[in-house]
């Protein structure tokens, strides 16, 4: 049987656009819990990432990349929980795993996952992977699949 694939993008033009970007990306991802981001460094992944939370009510100065700590965990104003992952740093899946990554994943919290190709091989199916560009004019385009 075939699975029509859907393909969203937003555009982000600059900064300034970036909280009605993620607000968009919120309407239209609602229903998924774990979301991978995928692009080259300097990207804006945890830019993006701090505007998810922002929208979502997390107090901005607690937004942070967790790249040695791996994970971060915010409380939004509704009181929900969001995990916040950086796999930069790691090297094994076993590292991944020592943490208590399906835990977390398994939780039903929002989960916004940075670097994932680290880890892709454990990443369960229904993850959404997102893919951030950066296009000629420095604008953002966000993409994704489902």
């Amino acid at each position: 049987m075939y699975i029509c694939r859907v393909k969203h993008e937003i555009l982000i033009p600059s900064l300034d656009g970036i909280d009605q970007a993620a607000r968009e990306f919120l309407k239209q991802t609602a229903g998924y819990s774990m979301i991978a981001f995928y692009a080259p460094m300097g990207a804006g992944k945890t830019t993006f990432t701090a505007a998810l939370c922002r929208v979502l009510g997390v107090s901005e100065d607690t937004v942070n990349s967790p790249t040695f700590s791996i994970v971060n965990e915010y409380l939004t104003d509704d009181g929900k929980t969001v995990y916040h992952f950086d796999f930069y740093r790691i090297s094994k899946i076993a590292e991944a795993l020592d943490i208590g990554l399906y835990e977390y994943l398994d939780s039903g919290n929002l989960c916004l996952m940075e670097w994932p190709e680290n880890i892709e091989d454990i990443l369960p199916e229904e993850t959404l992977k997102v893919n951030i560009n950066v296009n000629p004019d420095q604008s953002r385009t966000i993409c994704w699949e489902d």
